[in-house]
């Protein structure tokens, strides 16, 4: 139930009013795509707040329908965006209102969808039903990584660049259908009477200050991570490795795939060994690898391939078990709200900047200093993380 498959990765399809293009060996246009790219980042925290509220508010399942709705309306914007040189400014315009639009529903879709998971499992099987969030969402990331490669097999690179990105988000678009059409038939998972109680917007904020600033804590290292190894990761070999762009594609695909089948096994773990383990084993691992691990990429097919996958392992003791440790902070009165904000804030900040950010650091002439900057912000998750109760066995408040 996390985040739909409504577009394709921004590193395999983009669309036509930006690009990769330039001379030499320039990276600002690359710069500009992940500037767009983290721009709905910000629209999170502000889903997150208002998504979250109204699941507390009216329902799981009203936010979730919402969500959809509007990530749906998103992808179909960016598959009608025009063309920069039939509309000019019009075009980057109407792209960054769809990253808007898509931000909005993401930041809100989290925080509805981990109460809804967690809120769903019975005795014991709070950790498996969460890592279902990562889950689905790898999914989505298969299903955009295969899209691209298939246009770009059966399309020249003009026809792609004319109109052949445009097929993937309105894929997106038709799937958001079919999620609302399943979304729809989901039972409600907290009682009509505490529906009706309607906890104030701020209410999480203002009378558990402490769970917030925990959510960012919990989130800050794995968010980074996360989208390093996911997102990021075969576009810094490229430029940092000379790594060739259709075979990061491939390797991407395959990473992502085992990342999927860990998933279950890490939320499973958690279930029987508690959650603690898992995070300090993530947040130590990472810590201690990230910058072996960053500088043992080369341009050989295998080297990516072994380091996005070591990264995977440890990145599952975090992903498959955020939903149920970030659930497990609130009360179900405040729960969606509560996870909501702060988190979707700590993923903009440090999770939708992480390609900005190492691209930046390449063009600054410091390639060196992001894999620090990686290892860094998951030691200090680690120092959250020794400060956490075990709340695998404790009951769910509902």
């Amino acid at each position: 139930m996390s985040r739909p498959a409504s577009g394709v990765r921004w590193n395999s399809i983009r669309p036509a009013c930006g690009g990769w293009g330039g001379a030499g060996n320039s990276l600002v246009p690359l710069l500009s795509t992940f500037a767009v790219f983290a721009v709905g980042f910000f629209m999170r925290p502000v889903g997150g707040l208002l998504m979250g509220a109204l699941a507390d508010r009216r329902g799981r399942r009203t936010a979730l329908t919402l969500t959809i709705l509007l990530m749906g309306g998103g992808s179909l914007l960016v598959a009608l965006t025009p063309t920069y040189a039939a509309t000019g400014v019009l075009a980057p315009v109407v792209l960054v209102l769809a990253r808007l639009v898509q931000g909005l529903s993401v930041g809100g879709e989290f925080a509805a969808s981990t109460t809804f998971l967690v809120e769903s499992a019975g005795p014991g099987r709070r950790g498996l039903f969460a890592s279902f969030q990562y889950v689905s969402t790898t999914a989505g990331q298969l299903l955009a990584s295969g899209t691209a490669a298939l246009l770009a097999t059966l399309l020249t690179e003009r026809q792609m660049g004319q109109w052949g990105w445009r097929v993937a988000f309105l894929l997106g678009a038709l799937l958001g259908l079919l999620g609302l059409w399943i979304r729809r038939g989901a039972q409600e998972t907290i009682a009509e009477q505490r529906a009706a109680e309607r906890p104030g917007l701020f209410e999480a904020l203002r009378r558990h200050p402490r769970q917030s600033l925990l959510i960012c804590g919990i989130t800050a290292g794995g968010t980074l991570a996360y989208y390093t190894w996911t997102t990021y990761l075969p576009t810094y070999a490229q430029v940092n490795a000379g790594f060739d762009k259709g075979d990061s594609l491939t390797v991407g695909t395959l990473s992502l795939a085992f990342f999927a089948l860990l998933q279950p096994l890490g939320g499973l773990l958690s279930d029987r060994i508690g959650r603690k383990p898992l995070l300090l084993g993530f947040s130590l691992g990472f810590a201690v690898l990230a910058v072996p691990l960053l500088h043992l990429v080369t341009d050989a097919f295998l080297s990516l391939l072994l380091v996005q996958c070591a990264g995977m392992v440890l990145l599952t003791g975090y992903t498959a078990i955020a939903a149920a440790v970030n659930a497990e902070v609130f009360p179900a009165r405040v729960r969606a709200a509560g996870i909501g904000f702060p988190y979707s804030l700590t993923v903009a900040l440090f999770g939708g900047t992480a390609p900005y950010v190492g691209t930046w650091f390449r063009q600054a002439g410091h390639p060196d200093l992001f894999p620090w900057y990686v290892a860094a912000l998951c030691l200090v998750s680690f120092l959250v993380y020794l400060t956490l109760p075990e709340t695998a066995r404790r009951p769910l408040d509902t």
